[in-house]
């Protein structure tokens, strides 16, 4: 079997079995074992080397995947089963085996190890080929007499030929299908462990017989036991030692050296945890990790999301937050231990002194309130052929730095761009336009009360923010949905609507068209919400949801 085939997830267990055997029949004469929950993940890790950088659980439980059902327009749906059908089919082409009658009954959940990479020797054709990451599968089986009958069938296959090897009195059993490339497996209690190379599946019986597992590593105890909040959990993936982990990832992927201070910086993550799951709203992903505090050099602040008031219920897209003055300062602390970035760093601020912009004072010294942004509906002017214009308000502490620094990007753009500068009003704001002839307003800026500040591009951007009206944007039913359904309190939303969103893909569809079956699957989305929460210097949290339109819908 080919080892990239190792490389997939819930493609992979099927293939790898399939391709894999499972020769012991003696073992499989008991029916139950693992269930295929989330919670039969720890027993699993107890079977994978300590060696292991991460591993990701897949539960199979038919019950939690069954209510992703419960989603999609009907083409949608229809579009996902044939795929699912021809993936099935797949697995067992060119033998008369079936997954719903061979594979289902028995196949428990399945969890992936990535063990450190086996280096590549380097040829005179590829001197710098990449090492290739380790991979093993451990496999449970939930129902002994269905996976009897399954490697009954199997050894029968033609163009299967199996090959039994003893190690430390346990069974390897190496598969060669149609004289492809040779895998291996071993049955170890109620699991099966799988991998493309007999070292690993080695490794897992060294474990298995008393070695040190995953499940033992420092502070995996706390990762398998830790609470992720979710309904439905489908995947969890543990990193107990993060920095290592990606060190290692980017190391196998990367033919270039990676910088020390790269490395350094990875060790603000101790460890991580994350998990993928279905609710009422669609498939959400959270994430949380566990931060050094004598590393890490920033804790974002909470947002209060007010500004989210001021964008209309139609908007595309809107993304919030606080703080970018101390989120510039700890990019500029961290660009003093990297001469690369440092350097990159010095050029911007040298450019920007050449027509008189500070970069620290003008652009980011004064941003230390909430801050948003807004894409919105526009088809007015200069953005009538776009469909949609842009908004950015800031809350500031500091106007007079504020005012100082757009007179000074009012000045560059009259002298650089073939615009007129303009003072008017909005409602009964004062503003300042920058005006193409005979086209309108290309952007308006102005101050909404005392401390806070906006920028729009497109005439009628700049009536709905100056003018905000009730419901506002975080009053939409969408909103509500998808973004109020994230964790609080948090740093900030991101939110997109896919509905409007889609009808600006469609304004541009003659240029770069939506295949179909994009299109239906992007019609059944609803839209994507997105937030992080950093309640002190040890814990970092992310979540994520894909909002997805009901059958009924």
């Amino acid at each position: 079997m080919p080892q990239n085939k190792a490389k997939f997830l819930i493609p992979a267990v099927g293939a790898a079995l399939v391709l894999g055997g499972i020769a012991t029949a003696t073992y499989l004469f008991l029916k139950g074992g693992p269930s295929g929950t989330i919670s039969d993940a720890l027993g699993s890790a107890k079977l994978v080397p300590d060696e292991a950088i991460m591993t990701a659980y897949i539960s199979t439980d038919p019950k939690l995947w069954s209510n992703l059902e419960n989603f999609g327009t009907p083409e949608a749906q229809k579009l996902i089963t044939q795929g699912l059908e021809d993936f099935k089919k797949d697995l067992t082409k060119d033998s008369d085996l079936s997954y719903e009658k061979d594979l289902k009954p028995w196949l428990g959940g399945v969890m992936f190890a990535v063990l450190p990479p086996n280096p590549v020797q380097p040829t005179q054709s590829a001197p710098q080929e990449r090492s290739e990451p380790n991979l093993l599968m451990v496999v449970g089986v939930k129902d002994k007499l269905a996976a009897l009958d399954f490697s009954k069938k199997l050894k029968s296959q033609k163009d299967v030929e199996t090959k039994e090897i003893d190690y430390k009195g346990e069974t390897i059993t190496e598969t060669i299908e149609n004289k492809g490339a040779p895998s291996y497996s071993a049955i170890l209690n109620d699991r099966v462990v799988f991998a493309p190379n007999k070292e690993n599946v080695q490794q897992a019986i060294d474990t298995y017989k008393g070695e040190a597992s995953f499940a033992s590593k420092p502070g995996a105890d706390k990762l398998f036991n830790h609470n992720v909040d979710l309904q439905n959990t489908l995947v969890k993936v543990y990193v107990p030692d993060y920095g290592n982990t990606v060190k290692q990832l980017l190391t196998t992927n990367s033919s270039s050296q990676i910088p020390p201070q790269t490395l350094e910086q990875l060790k603000q993550v101790k460890s991580m945890i994350g998990a993928i799951g279905v609710d009422d709203v669609g498939i959400r992903m959270k994430a949380t990790a566990n931060l050094d505090p004598q590393l890490t050099e920033y804790q974002y602040p909470n947002s209060p999301s007010n500004l989210v008031n001021l964008f209309p219920v139609d908007t595309i897209l809107s993304a919030n937050g606080k703080g970018l003055k101390g989120v510039w300062s700890a990019f500029v602390k961290q660009s003093e231990t990297n001469p690369e970035l440092n350097q990159a760093l010095q050029q911007t601020r040298t450019q920007l002194q050449a027509i008189n912009i500070d970069l620290d004072k003008d652009i980011f010294g004064w941003m230390d309130g909430e801050f948003a942004l807004a894409l919105i509906p526009a088809n007015q002017g200069v953005l009538a052929n776009t469909g949609f214009g842009a908004a950015l308000v800031f809350d500031t502490s500091d106007r007079q730095t504020t005012e100082a620094t757009f007179d000074k990007i009012n000045n560059i753009a009259q002298n650089q761009l073939p615009i007129s500068i303009q003072k008017g009003k909005v409602g009964d704001k004062d503003v300042t336009k920058w005006e193409f002839p005979g086209q309108g307003a290309l952007v308006t800026q102005g101050w909404l009360d005392n401390d806070t500040v906006f920028m729009a591009v497109g005439d009628s951007v700049a009536q709905t923010v100056a003018t905000p009206t009730n419901p506002s944007l975080k009053d939409s039913d969408p909103f509500k949905t998808i973004a109020g359904s994230l964790q609080q309190p948090n740093s900030g939303y991101f939110y997109l609507n896919m509905d409007l969103s889609m009808d600006i893909f469609d304004r541009f569809a003659a240029l770069q068209p939506i295949p179909k079956e994009a299109r239906t699957v992007l019609n059944s989305i609803r839209g994507v919400g997105m937030t992080a929460n950093n309640p002190n210097k040890e814990i970092s949290q992310f979540e994520f949801v894909l909002a997805l339109k009901r059958k009924s819908e």
